[in-house]
């Protein structure tokens, strides 16, 4: 599993991720014409919660910050204009379907009578009213790094990048809770040291003890929250980070543990396809937090004064389970695509990805399938900050078999930016890569719905990757005559410059040319693509 899943990144990176000064130039762009990147810089102040809660929609010229220009999208482009509806599959962990912000633009499947037990459709899936769960009450599951290594050894490369991989990772999910169990230690001794639960950074200077160790944590949590910013919050990250390493252990690492047997299903045979239930947001709707963040950065209702925004008006998402808390099976991706596509989604968002993919050939299929029936899947490059260009840091599922020429036109791979437009903007989890990463969109610190009618800021291309779907699905509602690969080609040229060098990588940061971050070196952006769009339609 990288980390796109479930919380795109350890909270702890969370903690220590540096901020950086925006930097822009004060322009105004000229009505209808295409927005471009600043040929100047001037500092920007830091940004309000308001920018903050929904920055991913501000625009690089008028609020210097390297948003999509959504808002300006819909001010100057869409006013007045009725789009048709689209479909948005989005195949993920599950979607809180009765959320307060998305429950009125869940996909409701008109051939099927609510609970009646019968397959009145006749697609194999009863009661599939608002999508499937591939999963059943499946929630966490081995990397498949850790499935190969299970099987044993059968002489292949395969089986020894698997045992390498899986031997670096659980050494270093062995120091990561040796970091989680100290942490959690700081943060008890300080909430005992203030007596309260919960705390921010201009709490810490009430505490006058010199008690060395009480001295010491808070040392560190003042480190922590200088490098976390505004939004950080020690109970819900720390406890985050806690979950995401013990169950690196418990369950992603552990040979031990089987999550498939409580869903009975043979991920070995394609052909068995009649598996799972209908409860798409699985047995725990606290465990689905991924997949409804992802859908409330699509959908979520505009303008109605609740949590964040959503990028486009006129959708309906189709929930497709089948990510668990681990690496996904090929299997369940590749139906997933195919019941998505079968039940009318014009857009696939897969905010998902893995190292190893022993049934790729599956996910190929299914690929192509989707290209056929003319649907964009647009999907996350991963959270590794790799160049994903190289054999050893192939992210799957990807459109180029051999990692030399893409085989389908229809998938479009999405990085992520933060809201600092500089050398920096590429965020340095991102993964990068000039023929498997096609273009950028803002993940870092993106605000949206999470189970039970809440909301958080999540990073990662798992965020960019929605954000990017959000657009698609705009120019496919407001232009539903463009094709698929039309969409994908409008997504990626009219996107605005990144800076001309940038830096990519984050374990060893290297500020290099824009060119070998993705193959346009640009980021996506709403308004010029709806620009596009005009043009294209027109031919």
């Amino acid at each position: 599993m990288n980390t796109i899943k479930p919380l795109n990144l350890s909270a702890f990176a969370l903690l220590v991720l540096a901020g950086c000064s925006a930097t822009l130039q004060a322009q105004v762009s000229a009505p209808k014409e295409f927005i471009t990147a600043p040929a100047a810089v001037v500092k920007k102040a830091p940004v309000t919660e308001n920018e903050l809660k929904r920055w991913s929609h501000l625009d690089l010229i008028k609020d210097s910050i390297p948003g999509m220009s959504v808002d300006k999208a819909y001010a100057e482009l869409l006013k007045g204009k009725t789009g048709k509806k689209v479909i948005v599959g989005v195949v993920d962990s599950g979607v809180d379907i009765e959320h307060e912000d998305l429950k009125g633009v869940i996909w409701k499947n008109p051939k099927e009578i609510p609970g009646n037990g019968i397959d009145d459709d006749k697609n194999g899936y009863i009661d599939d009213i608002n999508g499937w769960n591939f999963l059943g009450d499946a929630v966490n599951e081995n990397l498949e790094m850790t499935r190969i290594v299970k099987k044993g050894d059968d002489g292949s490369e395969q089986y020894k990048q698997a045992l390498a991989q899986y031997t670096e990772k659980y050494e270093k999910a062995l120091k990561d809770k040796e970091q989680v169990d100290f942490l959690l230690d700081v943060h008890k001794t300080i909430q005992t040291a203030l007596n309260k639960k919960e705390y921010k950074s201009e709490d810490l200077k009430l505490i006058t003890s010199t008690d060395p160790k009480v001295a010491r944590s808070k040392m560190v949590m003042t480190q922590i929250f200088t490098n976390a910013g505004p939004t950080f919050n020690p109970e819900t990250e720390l406890e985050d980070y806690r979950e995401h390493v013990y169950n690196e252990l418990d369950f992603n690492l552990n040979k031990d543990f089987d999550g498939r047997k409580v869903l009975g299903d043979n991920a070995e045979d394609i052909k068995s396809t009649k598996y799972g239930n209908n409860i798409v947001f699985g047995p725990d709707k606290e465990k689905a937090l991924h997949g409804t963040h992802v859908a409330g950065i699509i959908a979520q209702v505009r303008g109605n004064n609740l949590g964040g925004d959503g990028v486009a008006d006129n959708v309906e998402i189709l929930t497709v389970r089948a990510v668990p808390d681990g690496d996904e099976y090929d299997k369940d991706i590749a139906l997933a695509i195919r019941y998505a596509v079968d039940n009318g989604a014009k857009v696939i968002n897969g905010s998902f990805g893995k190292s190893f993919s022993p049934h790729k050939q599956w996910v190929y299929d299914a690929i192509k399938y989707a290209a056929k029936k003319d649907v964009l899947i647009v999907h996350a490059a991963g959270n590794d900050g790799y160049n994903i260009d190289e054999k050893q840091n192939i992210n799957y599922p990807n459109d180029s078999e051999d990692n030399v020429k893409e085989f389908a036109d229809n998938v479009i791979t999405i990085g992520a930016i933060n809201k600092s437009y500089g050398q920096n903007v590429v965020a340095g989890f991102s993964n990068f890569g000039k023929l498997n990463v096609d273009v950028f969109a803002p993940g870092e610190e993106i605000y949206a719905t999470i189970p039970n009618n809440k909301y958080k800021y999540l990073q990662g291309t798992s965020m960019a990757s929605p954000n990017a779907a959000g657009v698609a699905a705009l120019i496919r509602s407001y232009y539903p005559k463009l094709k698929a690969a039309q969409v994908k080609k409008i997504l990626m040229e009219s996107g605005v410059a990144l800076p001309e060098k940038v830096v990519l990588g984050e374990e060893k940061p290297e500020a290099v040319s824009a060119t070998e971050s993705s193959k346009t070196a640009k980021m996506v952006n709403a308004y010029n693509a709806l620009l596009m769009a005009e043009k294209m339609s027109k031919k």
